[in-house]
């Protein structure tokens, strides 16, 4: 019975969830999510720590660290003001570049997309070889960690959030730029996995119903932190 639910009994090719959201299923290799993950083993010992943000006086149930920025509500900022006043880290070059790959990937799958004309992508704020993100929120969930439905609006710049996923799977839910409620989608995203959206999906409420817990793969092991699953978004702030 287990079968029926492992990830290969579902489509995972890549493919246009949305106008302007492309999902893009093993996109990291194992040796690529190792790498990375050893990246955030290391973050972890700060300058800043990580910390759960607090919104409306409750905090969020995932830890984040934030590389290049500082996220709280409705702001960025070079200090953790709200944690321990320290500088973050910088935002490091390497994940430009793979930033600008899930860009050019995710463009390429639209490009390919027969019901859709030529420009389509770059319509949609794909530019690859122009993507400059500043800031990557690096979000630890625990088995059982949620995100509620939210849109990602606190950046002067529209450019696309480039997403990946490490450790266990998670139902993820993307929905429309309106509200919180239907029409929206239900994906699991593995452990490998990227997620783009820019253009008309740029400001689709989205968040996290659950983690499954024990589906990360060898190379996906949060062992650093005990399990769970690490979600990094990249965005572009257009702040100085």
């Amino acid at each position: 019975m287990d079968s029926l639910f492992a990830d290969e009994a579902f489509d995972r090719r890549p493919r246009i969830v949305a106008p302007g959201a492309v999902w893009l299923p093993a996109f990291l290799s194992d040796r690529a999510q190792s790498w990375i993950i050893a990246r955030c083993a290391e973050w972890q010992s700060g300058p800043v720590p990580p910390h759960a943000t607090t919104i409306a006086g409750h905090p969020m149930s995932v830890r984040t660290i934030g590389l290049g920025w500082h996220w709280r509500p409705g702001r960025y900022d070079r200090r953790a003001v709200d944690v321990n006043g320290a500088a973050v880290l910088a935002f490091p070059d390497w994940m430009t570049r793979l930033g600008r790959q899930v860009l050019q990937s995710a463009t390429e799958v639209v490009d390919g997309a027969d019901d859709l004309p030529a420009g389509t992508a770059a319509s949609w704020g794909f530019d690859p070889t122009g993507y400059h993100p500043d800031v990557a929120l690096v979000n630890h969930y625990d088995a059982q960690s949620k995100m509620g439905m939210h849109q990602d609006k606190d950046e002067f710049d529209p450019a696309p959030v480039v997403s990946l996923s490490l450790g266990d799977t998670c139902l993820f839910r993307f929905g429309n730029t309106e509200h919180r409620n239907r029409p929206y989608e239900d994906l699991r995203l593995a452990s490998g996995d990227a997620f783009v959206f820019g253009g008309p999906a740029r400001f689709a409420f989205h968040g996290v119903r659950s983690i499954q817990s024990g589906t990360a793969p060898d190379a996906g092991r949060l062992s650093h932190l005990g399990g769970g699953r690490i979600n990094i978004t990249m965005r572009t702030t257009g702040r100085e």
